[in-house]
Formats: C-alpha cells, sequence, structure tokens
C-alpha cells in the first residue's frame, strides 16, 4: 500500500506539505520505527520521541547544507528515515546495514558522527565558527537530551558560545528522561518547568492558535516573533530564559515539541537572530506507542519485540554476566557497608538497580558524567569506602585522566567494573568496548581481571574489592556459559591464573601447543584444543584471569617446552593481552612462535556479537583453523 512518505522526495519536499499533511508524514515515520525495530531492536523509545521535532525540522532546514548535529544519536531514526534511507531502514543496526547512529560515511545529512551524549555543541559551535570564518551562509542546529545536557562536555560547549556573532540554535530536547532517570539540579528544573500548571496552559493556547493556520509557511515567521512577546512574560517567571540567556542564549520556550506548526514557527524565527539561540521543547519518549510511552526505559534500547504486546521475541533465558554483578553487589555489600555502587545514568544497564533499592544511600547516580563519576569514587576511597564504579567499557574511556590522575596516582582502592568489554553487537563501533585493556593495563598500579564465567565474575568482584588498589573487570554483554554459581565466594589471589584443559592422554607430558586466553575466550579456547586432540595435537590451555598482573611462573612454566604459543582475547591486539604476553616472554629472553588472536585496529562494525566474532576469528572453529594453518 502506498504511502504518503513513498510519494516524496525528502527531506526536500517536506517544505511543500501542509501542516496536515506533515502530521500525516509524522504518523507513517512513526509507524515505520515501530516496524522495523519490532525486528531488528534499537533505541526504539528515543526516537518515537522525536518525530515530530525531526519532522519540523526538516521542512524548516535545508540538510545537507544546513547541519543538523544530533547528540548521542538514540533519537535519529526519524532524520534516517527523512534523508535518504527509508529504502535501507529495514536494515537498521545489521551486518552491512545502515548504523543505528549518525555516520557522515553513511549519508551527508549525518553532520557529525555520534554515540557517546554531550558532543553536539561542541561540534555544532566548531562547525558555526568556520562558516563565519569564511562567510558562508548556512545554519547550524544542535539537538541535545535533558539527559545529556547533564554531561560536562555538554556544559563546556556551552561555556564557549557567549560572544558568538553568527546564529548557532541548540534544540533542548526536554523529555524528562535519560537511559536510567535524570538526576541534579538542571534536571529537577527541568522537569518543573514542563510539569508546571503555567506551562500547560501555555502550551493549550499556542496549540489553538497554530490550529488556525492553514497552512506552513511564511506567515509563521510573524506568528512566532508575536508567540515569543505574548510568552516570555509567563515563562520568565521560572527563570529559565534567564539561566540560558546569562549563558549567552536567546531563550525560547518551553513549547510543545510534538506540535509540528509551532516548533516550525520557533524555528524560523530563531533561525533570523544573530548568536546563540536555545529552543526549549518538552516531547514524550515513546510517543505514539503505548508499550514504549508506559516503558520508556526498556524501550529505550530494546531487541526484537511483539508490536502488539511490546513483548520481546525470542527472549532467552538465563543470568547475564550483569545479572550476576547486581546480584553480587547486594551479597557483597550486605556484609561490607563500606561498599558504595557508582554509576553515570546506567542504573538499569549496569545491573544496579537491585542495591540502588536495598542501599539507597550507599548509591550514587552521577548523571551522564563518567569523569565526576571516577573522582567522586577516588573521594569515597581516599575516605574509607570501597567505591564499586559500573561504567559501561566504551563509556569509561572518557574517564582516562581521572583513572590516571584522581585513582591510580594515589593507589586508591576503586574497583571499576567494565560492561561491555568487548563486542556488543548491533550498536557498532561507538559502544564496542575493544580498547579497555589496551588503555588500562599501562597505568601503573591498576590491576585488570577478566573472568571466565559468571561464577568467576563473582569471585572476582569479591577479590576486587577487597584489594587495597585499583582494580578493573570486564566482562562482556549477555549470557555467559551458564554455569553453576557458587553460593560461598572466593577470594582470587591476585595475578594468578589457572590451567583448564590439557588432554587426558597427555596430562604428564609438556604440550607442545600452548593456548592462553582470558575472559570470554577461555571457553572457546577450550574448545579449540578439542578440535586439535582429535588431529593428535596436543594443547595445553591457561585461563590467565588476569591482564595485569600476569602469572609469570605459570606462564614460562608452561611455554618451556611448546612449540608454539596462542594468545585469545576479545579486545584489541595492539597494546592488548597478547602483547602483554609477548612483552614478558621478551623479557625473560625466550624466542618462541607467538600467534596473538584478537581485534584489528579498526572501529568494528555493527552486526550480532556472534557474526562479528566469526569475522574475526575468535569462536572455536576459527582459532582451532589459526592454528593448524
Amino acid at each position: 500500500m502506498s504511502t504518503l512518505l513513498d510519494k516524496l522526495k525528502l527531506p526536500e519536499t517536506l517544505k511543500e506539505l501542509s501542516g496536515k499533511q506533515l502530521e500525516q508524514v509524522a504518523s507513517e515515520v512513526r509507524q515505520k520505527i515501530i516496524e522495523v525495530t519490532s525486528n531488528t531492536g534499537g533505541h526504539v523509545a528515543p526516537s518515537l520521541g522525536a518525530v515530530e521535532l525531526t519532522v519540523a525540522l526538516h521542512a524548516s532546514f535545508d540538510s545537507p547544507k544546513d547541519k543538523i548535529i544530533w547528540d548521542v544519536g538514540h533519537q535519529a531514526y526519524a532524520h534516517k528515515i527523512l534523508t535518504g534511507r527509508l529504502d535501507k531502514f529495514s536494515t537498521l543496526r545489521t551486518l552491512g546495514g545502515i548504523s543505528g547512529f549518525p555516520k557522515p560515511s553513511e549519508s551527508p545529512h549525518d553532520a557529525f558522527a555520534v554515540g557517546h551524549a554531550s558532543t553536539s555543541i561542541s561540534a555544532a559551535l566548531g562547525m558555526a565558527k568556520v562558516r563565519d570564518l569564511k562567510g558562508e551562509n548556512y545554519s547550524v542546529v544542535a539537538v541535545i537530551g535533558d539527559g545529556s545536557l547533564s554531561g560536562g562536555l555538554a556544559f563546556e560547549g556551552v561555556n564557549n558560545v557567549d560572544g558568538m556573532k553568527g546564529n548557532l540554535i541548540v534544540i533542548l530536547n526536554d523529555n524528562e528522561m535519560s537511559i536510567s532517570r535524570n538526576v541534579g539540579a538542571l534536571s529537577n528544573y527541568l522537569t518543573q518547568v514542563s510539569t508546571s500548571n503555567v506551562y500547560v496552559d501555555l502550551r493549550n493556547r499556542v496549540e489553538k492558535l497554530v490550529k488556525r493556520i492553514p497552512k506552513v509557511g511564511t506567515p509563521l515567521f510573524e506568528a512566532a516573533r508575536k508567540l515569543k512577546d505574548r510568552t516570555k512574560h509567563i515563562v520568565v517567571s521560572f527563570k529559565v530564559d534567564v539561566i540560558f540567556e546569562e549563558l549567552g542564549f536567546k531563550y525560547f520556550g518551553p513549547i510543545d515539541g510534538h506540535n509540528i506548526p509551532l516548533i516550525m514557527s520557533t524555528l524560523h524565527h530563531a533561525r533570523e537572530i544573530s548568536g546563540p539561540v536555545m529552543v526549549h521543547v518538552i516531547t514524550k519518549k515513546g510517543k505514539g506507542y503505548a508499550p514504549a510511552e508506559e516503558n520508556p526505559s526498556r524501550f529505550h534500547g530494546t531487541g526484537p519485540f511483539d508490536i502488539k504486546t511490546g513483548k520481546p521475541k525470542n527472549g532467552k533465558a538465563g543470568q547475564t554476566y550483569t545479572k550476576v554483578f547486581g546480584k553480587t553487589m547486594v551479597k557483597l555489600a550486605e556484609k561490607d557497608k563500606r561498599i558504595i555502587g557508582v554509576t553515570a545514568a546506567m542504573l538499569d544497564g549496569t545491573g544496579l538497580e537491585e542495591f540502588a533499592k536495598r542501599f539507597p544511600d550507599r548509591f550514587f547516580d552521577v548523571g551522564i558524567a563518567e569523569e565526576h563519576a571516577t573522582t567522586f569514587a577516588a573521594g569515597l576511597a581516599i575516605s574509607g569506602y570501597r567505591p564499586v564504579v559500573a561504567i559501561y567499557s566504551t563509556f569509561l574511556q572518557r574517564a582516562y585522566d581521572q583513572i590516571i590522575h584522581d585513582v591510580c596516582m594515589q593507589n586508591l582502592p576503586v574497583t571499576f567494573c567494565l560492561d561491555r568489554g568487548g563486542l556488543v553487537g548491533e550498536d557498532g563501533p561507538t559502544h564496542h568496548g575493544t580498547f579497555d585493556i589496551a588503555y588500562l593495563r599501562s597505568i601503573p598500579n591498576m590491576v585488570v581481571m577478566a573472568p571466565k564465567d559468571e561464577n568467576e565474575l563473582q569471585d572476582m568482584l569479591f577479590s576486587a574489592v577487597n584489594c587495597n588498589g585499583p582494580v578493573a573487570v570486564r566482562y562482556p554483554r549477555g549470557r555467559g556459559p551458564e554455569v553453576f554459581l557458587d553460593h560461598e565466594l572466593q577470594k582470587l589471589e591476585i595475578g594468578k591464573g589457572e590451567v583448564v584443559f590439557r588432554p587426558p592422554d597427555h596430562r604428564t607430558a609438556e604440550p607442545p601447543v600452548v593456548i592462553i586466553a582470558i575472559g570470554s575466550m577461555v571457553y572457546p579456547s577450550i574448545e579449540a584444543a578439542k578440535l586439535l586432540e582429535k588431529d593428535g595435537v596436543a594443547a595445553m590451555v591457561i585461563n590467565a584471569r588476569f591482564v595485569k598482573p600476569l602469572d609469570k611462573k605459570l606462564i614460562l612454566e608452561a611455554v618451556k617446552s611448546a612449540n608454539q604459543v596462542v594468545t585469545v582475547e576479545e579486545g584489541g591486539l595492539e597494546g592488548g593481552f597478547g602483547s602483554a604476553v609477548l612483552e614478558l616472554l621478551s623479557q625473560e629472553g625466550i624466542a618462541i612462535a607467538v600467534k596473538r588472536l584478537g581485534l584489528p585496529s579498526k572501529f568494528i562494525e555493527q552486526g550480532k556479537r556472534s557474526e562479528l566474532l566469526d569475522i574475526y576469528g575468535l569462536t572455536p572453529q576459527k582459532i582451532y583453523k589459526e592454528m593448524v594453518s
């Protein structure tokens, strides 16, 4: 069945449509997002909440000449549909398909590559400065959510707009929710504004006004100017405009982010102003799809789901590493009052929900502020507590200096739990945790460990919080091998690995192949060794447990009579675990063939984790083939 979307040349012809037609476009875009993400999964609720805003943006500006920069990119699905990717949208987040995030190499309409929060204002400011230096004429628009606005980088960008003479538009998409519940003074302030009776009354009055306008076009310019004059005395009572205008912005809002004519009228006025402009829109996360409206947190980032019920498709039972981490934190905190949980706007994603409920005085969500989370934890640790900082591997990259300067230099007992260490799958290069081993193991005083399974994760966490210095525990996304979980936790000896496989027929003989694996690659390495055994080749598999310090005694003893050493890791090869083993052998003057298996020095594409592991040779069969080739 043909739709209006199918007939349009997008995004150019949006400017020719009436208000009613634009609303139809928004409805069709919303339906397309629901239809596709029900099969591919993705960031459903944020994108549904930004549909009307996106339609209004592309009906008001001339992308790609005008630059639209999306913060994080969780809300950019409508943008992709409206910028020439409608036919490809069904491939969203799949191997070889379109990315779940804005990506300049994918489309000239994606002005800046994003995936991490709070970058849009700084990037937009840079683009606007170049435009002004070259004397060119186009608009630069940054779209940032209220959650991302809590990040320090966003404020660093805001701090530099003061005094800017050229036009720069920042749209604050205020949906009262990021991945986790927003925290902090600014979030509380915005919530008061968006839920006040005065704002609701104002919005209703404005809706009646714009509904009288039959066409979207030139008349809206004058309407916006009158609207600002009429409403400013009302919103000034909240002092929101005062806050942003003191920071150098001309402020408009708050306005209804689902009212296309109103948004367009405001944008037409905003683009004529010299200097930076803040447009504050109120939207509803998950708008138009009841399950997402009712549970926006679960639909922030979800797998495939049944459209009618909203329930996950093919949901498999079993405990994920994330759940095991969360349960272990509760168990440890019950016995040790020094343990404190810290996260950066990832309460649900890191598995700390139960901990937060049980120990509210010992849990801190600091918002999208990884740097602050790290130094805050250092302050807790130097005062006698044992903070556990739970942050995805890719996001902890943002706190590298704080890890070095504030934690490791003082040798403080801060435990960093890096969920999503390794390949994360469909979210792609901005979210793969491929660099953590390399960026952590070079730091003095830092202990780096990775569990082979869920049970070992328990023991590592127990060992980490009882260590008198900084520790990083990295573990993969999803379920592990689903082993039995011991009730009593075991304290591991720091820097002590274990032999996990030796062929039965060669228990007393030195094997010609030694496989040294870390974390998620231990079990695949055991399976590869079993395949070697069928070829008559004996192989020992060592679970290193520790990237730093390595178990020198175990490794050196194992390689004495070996013909070959193979290291296996789900991480970047440059500076990674294999490099650490090579350094050890070099220091000891041991000359032996070493093959390192891991991820190449590139930004790994999106795709299912299983697909990517196969592509990069990290399945049992591929590991086996590497050893016999």
